[in-house]
């Protein structure tokens, strides 16, 4: 088992938990009130910093219900923060786009992480054909 040293920026947001039997993603939650106008952009604290292991890095999502509840989406749809963001100073952030009027409130758990090893190294050789089932090249249905 790995050991994360994390930085709380607030009191004001429940700790990191697992939800135990549901997933082993951790929810995040904003460490602020919001209120943003449709249209909007902002960059919403998330009240921590962490000090990762090298070769690790946190993956960084909406939660399923978060566009439902507030309208917002994540404007980098996925958030990647890789170990040498581990200052003092680093606390996490989520961008966010608001598709309506919204209030969050600090404490909602807004998005979410897992943390997971970095990609190995590959080298890629190039080929005139591939070996594999040509499933006709689009998606999963290969349909265009």
């Amino acid at each position: 088992m790995e050991t994360i040293k994390i930085k709380y920026f607030t009191d004001k947001i429940d700790k990191l938990t697992y939800i135990d039997g549901k997933s082993d993603w951790i929810d995040l939650r904003s460490a602020e009130d919001v209120d943003l106008k449709q249209g909007e952009f902002r960059l919403i604290a998330l009240g921590v910093a962490m000090e990762l292991p090298a070769g690790y890095e946190a993956h960084i999502v909406p939660r399923s219900s978060t566009f439902k509840n507030f309208g917002i989406i994540q404007t980098n749809h996925q958030g990647v923060v890789d170990c040498s963001y581990c200052g003092d100073n680093d606390q996490w952030f989520m961008p966010v786009y608001a598709m309506r009027d919204t209030h969050i409130s600090c404490n909602d758990r807004i998005c979410q992480f897992r943390i997971v090893e970095n990609q190995p190294k590959i080298v890629f050789q190039e080929v005139t054909a591939l070996q594999g089932m040509d499933r006709g090249g689009f998606g999963s249905t290969g349909k265009q």
